[in-house]
Order: C-alpha cells, then sequence, then structure tokens
C-alpha cells in the first residue's frame, strides 16, 4: 500500500482528532472503530478516501448551518446537476439544496437512553458525544438502531423558528461500520387464518400459550398517544385468503416497529398474546414485552396449525390514482355533487408531490397544485418531518371530499385513522420545514372538543388563519392562540361561540378503536355536507372596500331626488343636493353575515376613535344604551368583536349637472370619494383580549354610567382598574420625554401624582393660535388644531407609589364634608393640542376623570405648568403628551351627600332645556344645551352675513382628517332637530362644513345632546341654532337599523296630525288640516336660467350685461291661496306640482300649460281679494285668459286636505297685531266675527276629498272638538 500524501496525512490528522472529541469508541478500540470508518469511506469513494470533504458534528451542524443544505458523499458534480434538476420539476420557481462536503457519522437511537422521562413516540435521532438530532429515513432496520453509521447522503433542514433545532432528512440507506447480526432459526408461527379463530374463543387469556402470527402487512395504523401511552395497530394478512388479523404494539422498545413496516411485506411477529378492547369488546393480539419482528422467511420457519379455521372478511382496499385520473375523478364527483345535498366521500390511494404547506399547524398541504391534504384527522408525532414543498407521499385509503367548503379552492384529501400515509422520497428543494400543529394547537383542540367535519374544520382553519394574520403583530402570537378551559384565549373566545352556534347538538365522541377495527369502516370524513359559511370576519381595509363598492352598487344621482322636486331645482341647488349623502349596512347586508374585529385604537392626528388591524384602521362611533356618552379609557388596546353594528358610508360627489334631465349622464360627476365609519353600542361589543388582561368588570354588568340616573346609589365601580387605564395611544413608541419639572421628584419608575377633576365645559375641536410658554420665542406661531376644557379641581393632588393603588375618591369626602376655604378648589382652562387630542373621543361634561402624570412625584407639577393666555381669565394648563386621563365616574351617579356638597359649593349643576324651551319667545339665554333626535340632514349654501371660522383657508396639512377636504368650506349642514321622532316640533342647527371633521353620526334617527349652541334669531322671528367654537356634541342613540334610506323629510314616515287653524303654534313643524279652499290670490308661472335665476325666454337666458353662457332652463310654479276650516283662514303658498294640485289639472294639462309658457317665459295673474302690485298680463294672451278662468271658476273652491308648514320665510313679515273685526255672508244673513292676522303656510301635499272621507273627517273633527270641550 502507497504512503499516504501529506494531504491525506493531514486529513486523517483531522479524522482522528474528530473521533477522539466526537465518537469515542470502547476502551481501547477507538482505532479500530476509525479504520472500519475508514473502510467505508473507501468503498464509498471507490478505494480512496473522500478528502475533499470533512468530518462534521452534531453539535457543530445545529450551531453552525442555518440554511437547508445537502452532502453527497460519492456524487459527482454532474449526479449532483441532474438530482436537482428533476427535483425541481414539481415547482420550477424554487431553488434547490445548496450542496456541503461534509461526513456525518453516527449512531441511531430512539431516544430513550438520553431522556428516561422521555414519552417515546417512534422518532429516531442521530447523535454523538457532542449532542443528538433528529433524523427521518425513507427505510429502517432495527439492526441499525444503536449501530455506528456512515451516512453517505443526507439533508439538514433548520426550523423555521431559530430557537429550535432542526433534522437530518437520510437520502440514501446508512452503512453500518460493523457486519450484519446474526439470523434466528426456525420458529414455529401460526398464520392469520389459524389465529383469527382465537380471537373468538372464550378459552381464557392467561392459560393461553404466547403467540408467533405470520402474515402479510395489509394496513398500518398512526401512531396514536393517549393518557400518555404511545401504540399503533397494524394488520396481518393470511398468506392464501383475505383474513386479517389485528395486533396491537404498544411497548416503547417497539414503537420503532413502525419505521420498519412496509405494505405488502411478508412478517413475523413473536409473543404475542390475546387482549379485548373495554368499550367494544373486541379481541385483538398484543405484543408483550418478549415479542420480536423478524422478516418472513419460509425456509427458517414452519406452520402451527389449529384444528378449526374461520373464513372472515376481506378487507376494504382501493385502487392507487395518479394527479391526472384524480382530475377525471373530480370532473365526475361534480356531476354526481348535484344529486342531493348530503355526499359521501370516495375512499381512493394517491401519489403527489407537496406543492405547498397551506398550513401546518392545521395540517394542511397542497399536492400538485390541484388537491389538499388534511392531515388533521391523523395525528402526526414525527410533526410531519419530511412533508416539504417538493417531498413525494403515497397516501392509502384516504377519503376524496370535493367542494367540502364552498370558499375552499380545493377538493380535499383527508386521511383518517385508517389511511396510511407514506413518504416516498424527501424534497430536494431549499424549502423550510414547517412543524404541523401538535395537541396545543388550538385548531386541533377545537376539532376534537367539537368533533368537527371536514368542512367546519376548514372554515375554523380560514378564520384562524385571517385572526392570526390580523392581530399577532398587536398582542403576538402565542398570546393570541394560546387557550386551555379555564383560560381561554382571545382566538377561542372569538371560535368557540361560533362552533357553538354551528354544532348546538354536541356530537358523539370519536370512537378511534371502532374507527380503526370496524369491518365497517367508520369516521368523521365518510359523510359530509358543502358549507356556506354562516359568517365571515374579514380585514378591515377588505370591509372597507366592500362597503365603499356596495355603495356605488347600482347608484345613480337620481336615486338621491324626487323627480317632482328635482325638475325645479337650479344648477346649483340640484348639485348641491346631491354633493353629500350616506348608505349604511348591517351585519346581515352582506352574505355571510359580517363581523367585525378590531383593536380600539384613539388617533391623535383625527382625534376619534378608531377599530385596527394589520391592514387599515376604521373610524368607529360608540355609544350606551342608556344614553350616557363613551368613556371607557381601560378599553383601548384591547380586542373588540361587534356582531351588531351599522357601517355608515359617506358619499361626497362633485357634479356639473346643468338640469335634472342630465342626472342619467354620469360624465357629470366629477369626482366621488367616500368616508366609512361603524356606529355600534357597548353592551353589543365582545372583549377578546382586554388591554393588559385588566379589564375586570363585565361590560354587561349594569354599572352606573348615565348622565341621568337617580343619585342615591353609591359609587358604581368600574370597568377597569387604574393600571389599566394606562391607555396606549396609536403610535406604538414611547414617550421618550417627561416633564422638565418631574425630574427632579422623581422618586420611582412606578411613582405617579393624581388629581381629580370634573368636566364643567367642553369646546368644539378646531384650529387655534395658542401660545405656549415654551414657544414664546419663536417669532411667527402657526394655528394649531386642539381643544380646551373648562374643569373644576377636586381636591388636591395625590402622590402613589404605583398606578395601581390608584381606586378610591377620597377628595371629594374632603370637599364635601365641611367646605372649609383650606379646600382646594378651582376652576381651570385644560388646553389639549398635539397627542393629548386623543383624549378628545372620552371627555364629556359632567364626567368626574382622573389626570395622571406617571414617573412622577412631583405634587405641585400642576401648579408648575399654568400660565395664564391672557389678564384676568382662568388659569390655563396644557396637558401633556405622556399624560394619563382616567374616567372614574358620572356626576349622577355620586351618593347624595357628595353630590349636594358639589352642587352647593361649586354650582356645576347644570340643566338642559327641552326643545320647545329653546323655541319659546321668552327664552333669554344665548348659549343652550339641549337633546334631541335627527329627523332630516341637509346640506346648505353657508349664509352669507356669517364669517366662516378660522379654519377656513388654512393649508391642508399632513395628516388632516379626510372629512376636512371632503365638503367645500362654503356649505353648511342644517340639521333638523326634533324631541322625539313623532313630535311636531322641530328646531334648525346649522353646521359649517369646517366643523365636521370629527363630527361623525350625525345622521337621520340619530339622538344628539347638544352643548352650548348659540340660539339665533332671524329677522323672519325664527328661531334657530348655530354649532359655533365652544360647543360640542355627544351621540346619545344610533339611528334603527329599520331607518329607510334616503332619510326623507321631517314627519314623512307618519301621517300629521289632523289640527285646526286657529290652535297653530310657532314651533308647529308641519300638521294637517281639512279646509275649504276659498280662492286663488296669484299665480305665477316661470322659466329660469339654471345658473343664474335671470327669465329663461325661447331657449336662451334673458341676461345680458353681463350675458349667461346657460342653456338650460327650468320650469317653476308658484301660487298663493287662500283657504279656511272655520276656526280661521290661512294663506298657503303652493309651489311647482302642488299648484296643479290646487288648480285642479291633470298632468297633461299642466304639462301643456307649462310648454306654453315656456316661449314666454314668465306668466303671472292675480285674482280674488289680494291686493296686487305685480305685472298683470295682457288679457288677450290665451294662457292668462285660461289661467284666469280657471281661477273664477267654482271648481275651485271645493274642500281639500292640506299638509303643511308653517311659512318661516314669507314674502312679508307680519308685525303681531290684535284680532279685528270682519263681516261675513251666508246667503242673505251677514255676519260680524273677531278674525286674527292670517298665517302664511307652506303646502307640503294637497289631496281631493270624497263624500266618504268627508264625513268621515269631520266626525273626527266633531269628536276632537267636543273632547276638547
Amino acid at each position: 500500500m502507497a504512503a499516504p500524501t501529506a494531504a491525506e496525512q493531514r486529513w486523517l490528522g483531522a479524522a482522528r482528532d474528530f473521533f477522539l472529541r466526537a465518537l469515542p469508541g470502547p476502551d481501547g478500540q477507538e482505532a479500530a472503530a476509525l479504520e472500519a470508518v475508514l473502510r467505508c469511506l473507501r468503498s464509498a469513494g471507490g478505494g480512496t478516501l473522500p478528502l475533499g470533504y470533512s468530518f462534521i458534528s452534531i453539535s457543530d451542524l445545529q450551531h453552525q448551518q442555518h440554511i437547508p443544505c445537502c452532502s453527497h458523499l460519492s456524487w459527482s458534480t454532474n449526479e449532483f446537476k441532474e438530482w436537482s434538476r428533476q427535483g425541481q420539476g414539481a415547482l420550477p420557481m424554487q431553488s434547490t439544496l445548496p450542496r456541503t462536503y461534509l461526513i456525518l457519522v453516527g449512531y441511531l437511537a430512539d431516544g430513550r437512553q438520553e431522556n428516561k422521562e422521555k414519552l417515546v413516540d417512534g422518532c429516531l435521532y442521530v447523535k454523538d458525544k457532542t449532542g443528538i438530532i433528529l433524523c427521518e429515513l425513507l427505510h429502517f432496520k432495527l439492526e441499525w438502531l444503536e449501530s455506528l453509521l456512515v451516512f453517505p447522503s443526507w439533508s439538514y433542514i433548520p426550523q423555521r423558528d431559530q430557537s429550535a433545532a432542526g433534522y437530518l432528512e437520510i437520502l440514501v440507506d446508512p452503512v453500518p461500520v460493523n457486519g450484519p447480526k446474526e439470523v434466528l432459526h426456525s420458529i414455529p408461527v401460526t398464520s392469520a387464518v389459524s389465529a383469527e379463530p382465537l380471537l373468538t374463543s372464550r378459552i381464557p387469556y392467561k392459560k393461553r400459550s404466547k403467540l408467533t402470527v405470520a402474515g402479510e402487512l395489509t394496513r398500518l395504523g398512526p401512531l396514536l398517544r393517549i393518557h400518555h401511552k404511545t401504540f399503533f395497530f397494524l394488520f396481518l394478512k393470511c398468506f392464501a385468503s383475505a383474513v386479517c388479523v389485528p395486533v396491537l404494539v404498544q411497548k416503547p422498545s417497539q414503537m420503532l416497529w413502525h419505521r420498519v413496516f412496509q405494505l405488502g411485506h411478508r412478517y413475523t411477529v413473536t409473543g404475542l398474546s390475546m387482549s379485548s378492547m373495554k368499550k367494544s369488546g373486541q379481541t385483538i393480539l398484543v405484543t408483550s414485552a418478549s415479542s420480536c419482528l423478524l422478516p418472513y422467511c419460509a425456509e427458517q420457519e414452519r406452520e402451527q396449525p389449529l384444528n378449526s379455521a374461520w373464513r372472515g372478511e376481506s378487507t376494504q382496499s382501493s385502487c392507487l390514482e395518479t394527479a391526472e385520473q384524480l382530475s377525471c375523478s373530480l370532473q365526475l364527483g361534480a356531476e354526481e355533487e348535484k344529486s342531493g345535498p348530503t355526499k359521501e366521500s370516495r375512499i381512493i390511494s394517491y401519489v403527489g408531490f407537496v406543492t405547498k404547506v397551506l398550513n401546518a399547524q392545521a395540517g394542511l398541504f397542497l399536492l400538485d397544485n390541484q388537491v389538499c391534504l388534511c392531515l388533521a384527522y391523523q395525528p402526526l408525532l414525527s410533526s410531519a418531518r419530511g412533508l416539504r414543498p417538493g417531498a413525494c407521499v403515497e397516501l392509502i385509503d384516504v377519503h376524496l371530499l370535493q367542494k367540502p367548503l364552498a370558499s375552499f379552492p380545493f377538493a380535499v384529501l383527508g386521511a383518517c385513522l385508517s389511511s396510511m400515509v407514506v413518504l416516498k422520497s424527501f424534497s430536494r428543494l431549499s424549502t423550510p420545514y414547517q412543524p404541523v400543529g401538535s395537541s396545543r394547537s388550538l385548531c386541533l383542540q377545537l376539532l376534537l372538543r367539537f368533533n368537527l367535519g371536514m368542512p367546519l374544520y376548514l372554515w375554523l382553519v380560514s378564520l384562524l388563519e385571517t385572526f392570526e394574520e390580523r392581530f399577532s403583530c398587536f398582542f403576538g402570537r402565542s398570546r393570541l392562540l394560546s387557550s386551555t378551559h379555564q383560560n381561554p384565549g382571545a382566538a377561542a373566545k372569538f371560535l368557540v361561540p361560533l362552533l357553538q352556534a354551528m354544532v348546538p347538538d354536541r356530537q358523539e365522541a370519536r370512537d378511534i378503536y371502532n374507527e380503526i377495527l370496524s369491518k365497517i369502516h367508520q369516521c368523521p370524513l365518510q359523510k359530509y355536507l358543502t358549507l356556506t359559511p354562516p359568517c365571515q370576519a374579514p380585514s378591515l381595509s377588505e370591509v372597507r372596500r366592500v362597503a365603499e363598492q356596495r355603495s356605488w352598487e347600482g347608484f345613480s344621482p337620481s336615486q338621491l331626488l324626487s323627480p317632482l322636486e328635482a325638475q325645479h331645482m337650479g344648477t346649483q341647488e340640484l348639485n348641491r343636493r346631491l354633493a353629500w349623502s350616506y348608505c349604511t349596512f348591517s351585519a346581515e347586508s352582506f352574505q355571510p353575515q359580517l363581523i367585525l374585529l378590531g383593536v380600539l385604537r384613539v388617533s391623535s392626528r383625527s382625534s376619534s376613535l378608531q377599530l385596527q388591524d394589520k391592514s387599515s384602521k376604521l373610524p368607529c362611533v360608540i355609544s350606551h344604551k342608556d344614553g350616557s356618552p363613551f368613556a371607557q379609557t381601560a378599553l383601548i388596546g384591547s380586542l373588540l368583536l361587534v356582531e351588531n353594528y351599522q357601517l355608515v358610508v359617506e358619499r361626497f360627489l362633485k357634479t356639473d349637472f346643468p338640469s335634472w334631465e342630465h342626472l342619467e349622464n354620469l360624465e357629470h360627476v366629477r369626482e366621488k370619494k367616500t368616508s366609512v365609519y361603524v356606529q355600534f353600542y357597548l353592551e353589543d361589543v365582545r372583549v377578546l383580549h382586554a388591554a393588559e388582561g385588566r379589564i375586570q368588570k363585565s361590560l354587561r354588568s349594569g354599572n352606573c354610567s348615565s348622565l341621568r340616573k337617580s343619585k342615591d346609589g353609591s359609587t358604581a365601580s368600574e370597568l377597569e382598574t387604574p393600571e389599566a387605564k394606562m391607555l396606549k395611544s396609536e403610535d406604538p413608541r414611547a414617550d421618550d420625554g417627561r416633564d422638565e419639572n418631574c425630574q427632579g421628584g422623581q422618586s420611582s419608575s412606578t411613582s405617579c401624582v393624581s388629581q381629580l377633576f370634573l368636566v364643567i365645559q367642553k369646546e368644539s375641536l378646531m384650529l387655534r393660535n395658542y401660545q405656549l410658554p415654551a414657544e414664546e420665542a419663536k417669532e411667527a406661531q402657526e394655528l394649531q388644531r386642539s381643544f380646551q376644557a373648562t374643569v373644576l379641581w377636586l381636591g388636591r393632588p395625590r402622590l402613589w407609589s404605583h398606578p395601581r393603588e390608584i381606586g378610591d375618591l377620597s377628595e371629594l369626602e374632603e370637599t364635601g364634608c365641611d367646605g372649609k376655604e383650606g379646600v382646594m378648589q378651582k376652576e381651570a382652562l385644560l388646553l389639549f393640542v398635539g397627542r393629548s387630542l386623543r383624549w378628545f373621543p372620552f371627555l364629556h361634561v359632567e364626567g368626574l376623570y382622573r389626570c395622571i402624570v406617571p414617573g412622577c412625584s412631583d405634587l405641585e407639577v400642576f401648579d408648575k405648568l399654568y400660565f395664564p393666555p391672557v389678564p384676568s381669565c382662568l388659569l390655563c394648563l396644557p396637558v401633556q403628551d405622556s399624560w394619563h386621563l382616567e374616567h372614574e365616574t358620572w356626576i349622577s351617579c355620586l351618593p347624595e351627600h357628595q353630590l349636594t356638597a358639589m352642587s352647593m359649593q361649586t354650582g356645576v349643576e347644570q340643566r338642559a332645556a327641552s326643545i320647545p324651551e329653546v323655541l319659546s319667545s321668552s327664552f333669554t339665554g344665548s348659549l343652550v344645551s339641549f337633546c334631541g333626535e335627527i329627523v332630516e340632514r341637509t346640506l346648505c349654501a353657508s349664509p352669507k352675513n356669517e364669517k366662516p371660522p378660522v379654519m377656513t383657508g388654512v393649508p391642508k396639512k399632513k395628516g388632516t382628517p379626510q372629512h376636512f377636504t371632503l365638503l367645500s368650506t362654503d356649505h353648511s349642514v342644517k340639521l333638523s332637530i326634533s324631541a322625539a321622532s313623532s313630535s311636531p316640533v322641530v328646531l334648525d342647527v346649522y353646521i359649517t362644513a369646517t366643523y365636521l371633521q370629527h363630527l361623525r353620526g350625525l345622521l337621520p334617527g340619530a339622538k344628539i345632546l347638544f352643548h352650548n349652541l348659540e340660539r339665533k334669531i332671524s329677522r323672519f322671528h325664527n328661531v334657530y341654532c348655530t354649532y359655533i367654537a365652544s360647543s360640542c356634541v355627544s351621540i346619545v342613540s344610533l339611528p334603527a337599523s329599520h331607518l329607510p334610506f334616503p332619510s326623507g323629510p321631517a314627519g314623512e314616515a307618519s301621517s300629521p296630525s289632523l289640527v285646526f287653524l286657529c290652535n297653530l303654534r310657532p314651533q308647529l313643524s308641519q300638521a294637517r288640516i281639512l279646509c275649504h279652499l276659498s280662492c286663488v290670490l296669484t299665480v305665477c308661472l316661470q322659466w329660469i336660467c339654471s345658473l343664474c335665476s335671470c327669465i329663461f325666454k325661447e331657449g336662451r337666458c334673458t341676461r345680458h350685461n353681463p350675458p349667461c353662457p346657460s342653456q338650460t332652463g327650468v320650469r317653476q310654479a308658484s301660487a298663493r291661496v287662500l283657504v279656511e276650516d272655520g276656526t280661521g283662514e290661512a294663506v298657503v303658498l303652493c309651489r311647482n306640482e302642488h299648484v296643479a294640485a290646487v288648480l285642479g289639472l291633470s298632468l297633461l294639462e299642466w304639462e301643456a300649460v307649462q310648454n306654453c309658457v315656456q316661449s314666454r317665459g314668465s306668466v303671472c295673474i292675480q285674482h280674488g281679494e289680494a291686493p296686487g302690485t305685480g305685472c298683470l298680463e295682457e288679457s288677450e294672451d290665451l294662457v292668462v285668459c285660461y289661467l284666469r278662468s280657471l281661477c273664477r271658476s267654482p271648481l275651485i273652491c271645493r274642500p281639500i286636505l292640506l299638509d303643511f308648514s308653517l311659512d318661516r320665510k314669507p314674502s312679508k313679515i307680519l308685525q303681531p297685531a290684535p284680532p279685528q273685526l270682519r263681516n261675513f255672508r251666508c246667503g242673505e244673513v251677514e255676519f260680524v266675527s273677531r278674525v286674527g292676522p292670517r298665517p302664511s303656510l307652506l303646502c307640503l301635499k294637497v289631496e281631493e276629498v270624497g263624500q266618504d272621507a268627508l264625513r268621515y273627517l269631520n266626525s273626527q273633527r266633531r269628536s276632537r272638538t267636543s273632547s276638547s270641550c
């Protein structure tokens, strides 16, 4: 033998060092072991040593190799390239495993010697002195166990989680360093046919001798672990018949047999005894500690026959299908699917490649890009090692389910306990390993708990996938998914109620023994019903997208306007009425029903509450069913589930329609935008994950939270502990800088200072020009979004060692005991700017709050920050970004003695006025607060004599709320407010568009509490209110979900009440009278320009200076008629279509009259007793003659039913006057009576009255008159 070269000597020296460090042999035999290994390496390398390879220990492999790799000891470069090319056939876009030049030598073990307490699960390990690592083999021989082996070809797959070790894939059978072991000699055996009668005989088990059974393996059950015991079943078939014998293998040392068995091979099992299943009583063969597994060899074994034989039933088998055959089966099954709702799965066998891991924790894999493999119903103690994309797998006796879930795109192959999953080849691609979920997996827990079928399980997995993707970035995956029966996690709180509703009748527990042993196969995968998901929980970005899409589906501008109204509108009014509209959706508006999930956050940029997930944010409006405002700061950062809600889509259009005739031409829509938000009641919320896990009280516990509750109860306990109220802002970054005044007195990081205060007044959120003391050096101060609140400090600041200690209201006891002057009581103005704007949705009038300065021990921290904005004003305190506010309770919830003391000493007793009081002429206040329901919302032009707020003209900054740019600043919103939905008394509230950026929820049907509106009286003596800088609103209740859209004018949903003219009140919104039309006073028919409202004649506008380019005219008509009902008279102004109704013209007649006026431009007549100053047309004009004769016709004077409202802007302002004497003649009799001034009414509807209806209405009038008398 030639002497080794220098390179060989160096290589051999490194090999000796490796053996001494990692593979020490028996004492004194290290050299022999090394020589044996070298002999194996020379044999693999064709007689030469692999000098290009180096030895690697298990420890070095685990700690130094962080990416998948492979090593092939005897392969050439071309062989490796061909191997890699073949591996990319299934997934050509994936890269192959990179090659390393490493030699792996070690012992195969089952892990029992390394960890005595470890439950044996059939796993194999490669070990040396430095460490141990899991491994997977395609073939295994028992003689390899605890033998020194050389692994010529292997792959190392690190796990995705870097904290856990990876595993080895042994690509080629390892080479034993030592020779094979001796085989046994002749063994007496019992065939499967001969053993079958023993299973049904009545001989006591203890008296029977141990059996040795030989047969062909026809079925191999999966490894199961129940009650900390691991076992599996196998079935041996007779060589000459179809009789099968079940064998239970349960000894720890025999779990590796599961890796040895191969279908169709013949085996001999010794030392078997018989046993009976407790539940079913079925008899089986069980291995003992002395049992051995041997390959069957006819020459070495002799059959030991029995006296009797028994013919059993053959087991069900399935044919092997390829991907092409399965595709045909799926098409055939799709046709059979129409036959009935309940379907039965087919049992097939299939060979395919794993192309994608759909969900490892749920046991879902995609095979050949066309069928899903579900391993959830067959527990895999090996965690599916080897099932990486690119691996080839053989499935035997699996269930084929076609379209089990309507939203799932693939057919499913489900492996039950009678199925076999055999790994045929490992992946050659550099794809990561994702372990299959264990018993701790929430999917598998719920699968077993509810015994779910495949459709429900797939739906459960899809919900959980979306849930985890949306919220794991907020709370972490483990906190979301961890769950126990005593302490369910967020995901379990979300999913369990859904499953309980889907499976109301608890199904029987899964009988795994019957599923494995029964000759008639029974399992959860046999029958299924295609499931249409009952609900969905999409991401918030998807919710916004779907809501916006639904709001524009089938949308036409003509839907927003009544055709009878639109045809008389000018261009400006028409486009203004189209500029702002809304639509609402409930959970039932979507199919399937849509559930909202989100983390409650508050934005300091928009000063609004938001539901947030990973994809987007959704602004929200939260209210209480008892009418109290939402103020629970402890819910910030909590994961909420809302099933009952209203999803509101505000639509904003920029249009230039010339007239109503062009409404179907969408080319005139220049821009359209939307604003989406959701509103719901707090009582309809389920908290899935509390912020910091400290919300202790139930949301439905009935705590005192109303602004107007009785005052005799004690202070109610709140939802949160003080520590939980340290809310998290929407900005995840912590506040780096604390107030400088706190630094010197800071005793510890957990101490804090708090101050109790009562909110007296809260003002609007807007741009203000406050200059804080720290910014006085700046020359120019930009306007900043801010709001301010006038508060009353109660008691003195208090020092706490930790926020969780805060809880009592001892300051109120100080204040309410004797009222000494030394007790701290003073008013202050809190200024909120920057990040402190996040408190805007939580601060409400008459609320008791606590201001907390964290990490501070200076009790004078508040005094040091006061500054006077102007002389002789309240002290102003800027709220710092790091401060926190807690809502303690409402003033109405305080005990009687505290409430009385506070009212006497502070004068904070405030009372909201009623709407009739505000409308009363005796009301003297200029700022009013009241509560009412919105009956109508109208977008109108801002009054020309009113100056716009300070925000007008300010350039838009980054982060400005969306509402700021969606409405033009020259618009105002008129809200018609009623005390109740059926009340005829209405008060108008005007809000400029610039204030609407933070006012969501102002929809018809909502009940609103207004604070500090400015009460005004118009020149027509009408009372109305405007929203000013000192105003604020609170949503008391949300609109009913059944309200129609678009919301109609006030009172349209129900008929107005029937009244008498003598009983009209100035506050009346609208009503109905049964009256007699006495005469027509004036009639005016015009065609006006849609742009400038000048007369439109012969197809063009008559304005000449400057000339008007409009080519569109709009018809308008008006008439003034005199009516009386026996109690008084009134002048009624009728417009447009109501003029035709008053004149008694049909639609065709009215259209003909309008067309005649078109060529004239304008026709006006005066008739009756009205003194006229208008233009009188010549009598020769046919249209004038026709109208005048029509007005003189006795047919005009008739009884009518008139719906009306008071004309709040009459052409002539009537001054109050006493009743006057007037003469009335009835035939030849003349009467004298006192009559008051005629009120001016606006006609809303005219109905003809038949004789029957007239008699009925007169009887109603008489009954009302007698009852009032």
